[in-house]
This record gives structure tokens, C-alpha cells and sequence, in this order.
């Protein structure tokens, strides 16, 4: 056989078997599910809570996301970002994500709609951003809607891409947004798909916030749980039912029955989310006469507390850092001027840290807020969730509250009590308040089923009862948003902080531990790119086509010696 034949025989045989390779590979590739991330941070793979959620969908879930159209690099990003999650998400759920991205300005000519179809994503719940961005050609300003509207079996929620954080950067809020993108989704998957939602209770029967005070934040609470309103009342088995209770704002005693129905409720595994304000401040009389005293509510739960791991104290902080309220600064006679003015008894909380409730929270707003210390307590793990700022100040009671404090500039060098507490979570095992010290007959009684000794649970301890409460318009009745400053306009982190802490007791998937997710952040140097523009050009475009001629010229040389006799 001919060398030439030899060799055609080899390279057919080679062809034969790299066809049988792919096609086998196809073959176990088709059995067999896997994606490869080569990124260093891991941004494309999904947490294990995530595949599981998505393993469960049985039908399919369709996102309209309306975050198309020209935009600046920074929202290109968090667009191409949104579809490749979309992507992969659509991977792990056997193709039951379906989705499309929508120009809601894509009609310019006609206003008319434009403004309609505005409305209507409005009305849905969908928060529009006017975009204005510095570039080198000048300033471009246009209204977008950074947010997706997701359906599932008829049903239908809101997923708000862009998560605005104040005093952060434009970068830095893009690059928030697009690490919180699965849990987000997820969470929106979540509570679209789930069957039978865990109930929650607000307690009652102590002086607890009124519905109204407190139905915004319920109003978000049910669209993950069954929310009620529970007045104990010394009935053994008026908790059984709940997964989680919240206690916001009492302001009379809790009697020894209903503490140990609570006690109870906490050592056989159910969550608790304190919110209490340790002193009384009328805001009638204040605003009356100008100034009051507050003085110690007796709530007659500091014992539970402080056995639980914390003691909130009967002080009240003050912070430089804090939000504003209008003061007349006309003098007496003339036309009222109001300015707004720091208000030192209402601190502005800045969130810090990677814990799954805090991460990438917006600031948060407290009023007339106490300090939390922590005790030595055996198996309890406690974590800082809230602290003050560093110009903050202990005030004991009784403590004098006093609009005046508004005419004066406050002392820098007085605010010396840095970084307070103000929320904590504690998790672990709680042994009971009342342990060995109740009757023989009550600790053996079955119908009672006393347990001293819990198993694994957690509870947050806010020392603010404000925090959670919504603004009401007195004459219209109209429940203003959780966190909403009708003076500056603003809306804080609140309600997001309160749902946060909620889905982190609640939670039993581990899902909001992605809220921790970090992506590197990676931008370009603005000054050293208009430095260096020209350099960087020539190097983009003419350097590579120097280096194409200088191949060819050579390769032209190298040929010509070699075939040249």
C-alpha cells in the first residue's frame, strides 16, 4: 500500500472516531446537566436553595422586564446582567422561565400612551427613575422603569431591579443591584409558587402599635405570610399555630401568664421580633408645650431579656447624623418661614456589614431610640445589626425632650458615645425564663407541656418601637409608606429592614443567605481613559493591524528562504 493511501486511511479513521467521540459526548451530555463558571467570584452559579426552589416550579414563569431601549453603560450592564441571570435560571428549571425585555418608551410620538402605559406600570407597583448621567458629550436625562413584572399560575409580583442605597455611589448602587438579582428573583419565585404561607402574628392586649400604625408594613408581610393579629390573654395554645410573633411597641405590663405563654411560644423553636421602646415620650405634649420628659414604661419583660441574651437600656440616643424637621425661624410678627433643621432625637441609621438582613440596605430611620447591650448568655450566638453613628450620645433617663435643642448648634465634642446598638439577633438554644422556678405540679402537668430547655430558634431585639410604624394622614386616614419622611420626601430602609428580618426567621431554605452574594466591582479609571484616550486608541485599532503586516511580512521571508534554491 502507497505512503499516500497509508495516510488517507489514518486521516479517515481519525475523522471516524472524533464524529463517534462528539456524538457520545452528546449523547451523555443530553443525561447528564452541568454549567461551568470560570469566573473568580463564581457570579454565574446558583446557590443550592436557588436550584432547589427552581427543581420544584411545575409550570411556567414569565417575566416582562421593562428595561430596554438606549441606555447609559451602567443600565446596559444591569440589563445584560438581568438576562444572563434569567438564563441560568432558566436552566435550572427546565426551561419554565420565559421572559422578554420591553421598551416602555418606545413610542415616543404618542405622549399620550407613553404617559398610559407609565401609569399603568406605576399602578402595578413599579418605581420609575429619572436618569440623569454625566458623560463626555454632555448631560442625558430620561425617565426608566428598572423593574420586571413576574406572573406564575395566574398570579403576579413585582421585582424592582435597581436598589437605591443614599450616600452611595451611582457604580456602586448598579453593582448592589445586580448581586441582590438572584435572591430577588428567587424571592419572587418563592412567593409566587408557595402553597401554604407561615403564619405570623402581631400581638396584642399591652398597648401594642393599632393596626393602622402598622399596616403598611403588614400589607408587605402578606404577600410572603398569613398575617393576624393575636391577643393572648392567657390562653395556653394561642401561639401554637404561628411560626414567628411580633411584639411593636408595648406600653403596658405583660403579666406572668402571658410571658410564659410567650417563654413558651420561644423554647420550642418559635421566632420573636422585639420592638420596644423602653421610655415614654408623648408627641401630644410635645408639640403643645415644646418639650417633655420621658420617662420608663413598666412593660415588666426586661427579666425575659436579659435572660435571653440582651438588656435594652432606659436611656435615649441622639446622633448627629440624623433626619430633619421644619422650624420656624421667622421672628415673632412676621410671615412664617420654616427650615428644616437636624432633629437629634430621630438618628439616621446606616446599615453596615454582609449579614443577609443589613447587605446593601438603604439607611434607616429611627425616633426617640435606646442602646442594647449584650449579655454572656450560653449558647447564644448575638449579632449587631444596628448601630448608631459616631457621633452619637447617651442621654439617662428621665430624659428631657426639647424642641429647642432645634435653635442651637449641638457640641461635636459632647457626642462621644460611638456606635450604639440599637438591633440585635440572637440565635441558639434559649433556656426558659422560668426554669426551676415553677411548682412540681405545673412543671409534670402534660396538658401544660412545660419545656425548660429550647431547641434552635432565633429572635431580633429593635430597640425603637417607631421603627416599624407607618405615618397616618389624620385627615384623610390615608397610611403613609413605612419609612416615608413627609418632610424631605425621602423614603428610608425600614420597611426592607423589618421584611429582612422577618424572612431571616422565617426562613427555612437558607434562600436569604444569598443576600450576602459579592460581586467584584470593576470600573474603569474615568480620568486616566480621558488622559490616556488617544493612547488607548491607537493601541485598540492600530496596534493590532501593525502586528497582522509584521506576521505577513515575515511569514512572506520565512517561505521565500525556504523554498528558494
Amino acid at each position: 500500500m502507497s505512503k499516500l493511501n497509508k495516510n488517507k486511511k489514518r486521516d479517515l479513521t481519525a475523522l471516524i472516531l472524533a464524529i463517534a467521540i462528539i456524538i457520545l459526548l452528546n449523547i451523555v451530555a443530553s443525561f447528564v446537566f452541568h454549567r461551568f463558571d470560570l469566573t473568580s467570584e463564581k457570579r454565574y452559579t446558583l446557590s443550592d436553595a436557588t436550584k432547589k426552589l427552581l427543581s420544584e416550579i411545575n409550570d411556567v414563569v414569565y417575566v416582562k422586564v421593562y428595561l430596554d431601549g438606549e441606555f447609559p453603560a451602567g443600565f446596559k450592564r444591569l440589563r445584560n446582567e438581568t438576562k444572563e441571570m434569567l438564563d441560568e435560571f432558566r436552566a435550572y428549571s427546565n426551561d419554565n422561565i420565559e421572559y422578554e425585555f420591553i421598551n416602555p418608551s418606545s413610542d415616543k410620538n404618542d405622549k399620550q400612551q407613553q404617559k398610559d402605559i407609565y401609569k399603568q406600570l406605576f399602578d402595578k407597583g413599579l418605581q420609575p427613575t429619572n436618569l440623569e448621567v454625566n458623560e463626555e458629550g454632555g448631560t442625558s436625562q430620561q425617565i426608566i422603569w428598572p423593574g420586571a413584572i413576574v406572573s406564575y399560575k395566574g398570579k403576579e409580583t413585582v421585582w424592582q431591579l435597581l436598589k437605591t442605597q443614599m450616600g452611595q455611589s451611582a457604580e456602586a448602587q448598579l453593582n448592589n443591584s445586580i448581586q441582590s438579582l438572584e435572591y430577588e428573583f428567587a424571592s419572587c419565585i418563592r412567593n409566587l409558587s408557595v402553597v401554604f404561607r407561615p403564619k405570623v402574628a402581631f400581638i396584642e392586649g399591652h398597648g401594642e402599635l393599632d393596626s393602622l400604625s402598622v399596616k403598611d408594613i403588614v400589607t408587605t408581610l402578606s404577600e410572603f405570610y398569613t398575617v393576624k393579629r393575636v391577643k393572648i390573654n392567657q390562653q395556653l395554645n394561642a401561639l401554637d399555630e404561628y411560626k414567628a410573633i411580633v411584639i411593636a411597641k408595648p406600653d403596658t405590663a405583660f403579666d406572668d401568664k402571658d410571658k410564659f405563654i410567650i417563654d413558651q411560644f420561644i423554647v420550642k423553636g418559635g421566632k420573636v421580633l422585639w420592638v420596644i421602646d423602653p421610655l415614654y415620650t408623648p408627641l401630644d405634649s410635645l408639640s403643645i408645650r415644646g418639650n417633655v420628659m420621658a420617662v420608663p414604661y413598666d412593660l415588666n419583660i426586661e427579666s425575659m431579656l436579659f435572660k435571653y441574651g440582651t438588656r435594652i437600656n432606659n436611656n435615649m440616643i441622639i446622633d448627629l447624623q440624623c433626619s430633619r424637621i421644619p422650624v420656624n425661624k421667622a421672628l415673632r410678627g412676621q410671615q412664617p418661614r420654616f427650615e428644616l433643621m437636624p432633629w437629634i432625637f430621630s438618628p439616621l441609621i446606616t446599615p453596615k456589614g454582609d449579614h443577609p438582613i443589613t447587605k446593601n440596605l438603604d439607611v434607616v430611620k429611627a425616633e426617640f431610640v435606646a442602646g442594647i447591650d449584650t449579655i454572656e448568655t450560653k449558647n447564644i450566638r448575638k449579632t449587631i445589626l444596628l448601630q448608631t453613628s459616631k457621633y452619637s450620645k447617651t442621654l439617662v433617663e428621665p430624659v428631657r425632650v426639647d424642641l429647642n435643642y432645634l435653635r442651637f448648634q449641638p457640641d461635636e465634642k459632647q457626642f462621644v458615645n460611638s456606635y450604639q446598638s440599637v438591633a440585635v439577633l440572637l440565635e441558639g438554644k434559649f433556656e426558659s425564663v422560668f426554669k426551676n422556678h415553677l411548682p412540681k405540679e405545673i412543671v409534670e402537668d402534660s396538658a401544660i407541656g412545660y419545656k425548660a430547655d429550647g431547641v434552635d430558634t432565633k429572635m431580633i431585639v429593635i430597640s425603637d418601637g417607631d421603627m416599624i410604624r407607618n405615618d397616618v394622614q389624620l385627615s384623610t386616614q390615608k397610611v403613609l409608606p413605612l419609612g416615608y419622611d413627609k418632610y424631605t420626601n425621602q423614603t428610608f430602609g425600614n420597611k426592607n429592614f423589618i421584611l429582612n428580618c422577618m424572612n431571616y426567621l422565617c426562613d427555612d431554605s437558607g434562600l436569604i443567605s444569598v443576600r450576602t452574594r459579592e460581586l467584584t466591582l470593576r470600573l474603569l479609571d474615568k480620568k486616566k481613559i480621558k488622559n490616556e484616550k488617544l493612547k488607548w486608541q491607537l493601541v485598540n485599532t492600530a496596534l493590532p493591524l501593525v502586528l497582522v503586516i509584521l506576521y505577513g511580512i515575515v511569514y512572506y521571508y520565512i517561505r521565500k528562504r525556504k523554498y528558494t534554491h
